[in-house]
């Protein structure tokens, strides 16, 4: 077979590059052959990933050709016309592999694709995989999801009547304008700035369309605390939590108990649910306690929080100013610098941010509350990790899609709009490795599903330990090495960390 297949490559390259979706690679050494790739050549998405992985796979030893060619229908006994219905792996020792099998197969081939083949060697996930496989082949060139949302918009216009039942996209549809339109102004820099510059300029982009998705609701709230307060929220503060900052800071709503409960971290709420904390600080509060008394806790944890967000920030200048310029491996130098990065902005400056606004009298949540805390993947997703930004889309994507349809699908819903927007950010700056932040979103959706049905990794040690694993191990699927290599090191250059 091997033979047969090698002999026949030179004839084969020769068909598929006359056809719209052929590729026409060289091919491979006959030591080094692998075998074929086989794809629907009359599928333009199809097509288009075979162009974008040809080179990954031809070096190692793999050449895509479409399913169309004459000696692959009769190899694989295909009938002219029929439907195809699943990609073909046909390798050089004769077999024939097809559908998921054949996507974990080819993850088998490259090093940074190992969790994702991991990851299907679960209990369930290999039908969920293939399930998962067969519904986007059988939706990827039709026209009739477009026309169910068509029917699905016809029947929200016909039975909401009021303002308030229509769904949140219409009812509020100038808040969007800003997050629909700003991506595509950005897009048009692309190639006229450095890849980094472009990365900033989209995070903006993306950063202040969110800013106004939030504040559209509240913007008339906002009228009883002045401009100031709006632009503060807008570029002093890179929460998402709009009606905090719209609220008076007098706290005439609010007892004096719940302010001194509310002001506290979040970290500490557990604490203020206590009974004999709540008795203790009534007793404060009526004066039957000396004052001072409970004000210094307070002001020493105040000054703690402040302590640990410098050191924080301290210990992130070290790492992307010292320690990653000695590190071996260009990759190892992105990786320490962005956790740098990371250390200093949102563990750091934002830390020190949120004691301010708290300060002030504004009842603002961190941006990172303890990630390493979590005991699950809902609890790291859900509120400890860039909270505020999660809220976002729990109330504007998961709420509106688990209340019409299922909450697995919104959870999946949600999952794939973070997967989207961390394209725009990083494989679109980085002009290259584009779907891995989206399956790696989709991985952490599947975890939580999974995790939400198997008692025994939902909690404790287990839980947390399958929530390390979900997170961290794929990581570089979020953070790529074109990305660190393209985008990463030449930022860390333009700031002096190299």
């Amino acid at each position: 077979m091997n033979s047969e297949l090698t002999e026949k490559t030179d004839v084969k390259e020769s068909r598929s590059s006359e056809r719209p979706g052929g590729l026409g690679a060289a091919a491979p050494r006959t030591d080094s052959f692998g075998g074929w790739i086989l794809y629907d050549g009359d599928c333009s998405s199809c097509t288009a990933s075979a162009r974008r992985f040809d080179r990954i796979f031809r070096r190692r030893g793999f050449l895509f050709l479409p399913l169309q060619t004459d000696w692959v229908m009769k190899r694989l006994d295909l009938e002219p016309g029929a439907p195809l219905e699943e990609m073909r792996v046909l390798t050089s020792d004769g077999r024939d592999i097809g559908g998921a099998d054949a996507v974990i197969f080819l993850g088998r081939q490259i090093w940074w694709t190992w969790p994702f083949v991991a990851l299907a060697r679960l209990p369930g996930m290999h039908n969920v995989l293939d399930r998962g496989y067969r519904w986007i082949a059988a939706h990827r060139g039709c026209d009739h999801i477009g026309c169910s949302l068509k029917e699905r918009r016809s029947l929200d216009r016909r039975f909401c009547k009021s303002a308030a039942e229509k769904p949140p996209l219409l009812e509020f549809w100038p808040a969007w304008i800003p997050l629909i339109g700003f991506p595509p102004l950005a897009l048009l820099a692309r190639n006229h700035v450095a890849p980094w510059q472009f990365m900033w300029l989209m995070t903006g982009a993306i950063f202040l369309g969110c800013k106004w998705l939030t504040f559209w609701g509240v913007r008339r709230q906002f009228q009883h605390v002045g401009v100031g307060r709006a632009l503060a929220y807008f570029f002093l503060w890179p929460g998402m939590d709009a009606k905090k900052f719209a609220c008076p800071t007098d706290g005439q709503n609010l007892t004096a108990l719940n302010r001194r409960v509310l002001r506290k971290p979040a970290s500490e709420v557990r604490q203020a649910r206590d009974p004999r904390w709540v008795s203790r600080a009534a007793k404060e509060l009526s004066g039957n306690v000396p004052s001072h008394a409970g004000r210094m806790p307070a002001l020493s944890a105040k000054r703690r929080s402040i302590v640990v967000a410098t050191a924080k920030i301290l210990l992130g200048a070290v790492l992307l100013f010292g320690l990653a310029r000695f590190a071996p491996d260009p990759r190892l130098t992105g990786w320490i610098g962005m956790i740098g990065m990371i250390l200093v902005l949102h563990f750091g400056i934002f830390a020190l941010l949120a004691i301010a606004w708290r300060a002030y009298g504004l009842d603002v949540r961190p941006i990172m509350d303890a990630p390493l805390n979590s005991t699950s993947l809902g609890e790291f997703w859900g509120g400890r990790w860039n909270g505020p930004f999660n809220q976002l889309a729990f109330e504007n994507i998961f709420r509106p899609v688990a209340r019409s349809t299922d909450p697995i699908l919104g959870i999946i819903v949600a999952f794939l709009a973070s997967g989207l927007i961390h394209e725009l950010v990083i494989s679109l700056p980085a002009r290259t490795g584009y779907g891995l932040p989206t399956a790696y979103f989709l991985l952490q959706g599947c975890g939580v599903i999974i995790q939400h049905r198997v008692p025994r990794i939902r909690h404790g040690m287990a839980g947390q330990f399958f929530t390390a694993f979900i997170v961290a191990v794929p990581a570089f699927w979020l953070f790529h090495p074109p990305f660190v290599r393209n985008v990463i090191l030449p930022f860390m250059k333009a700031i002096g960390a190299l």
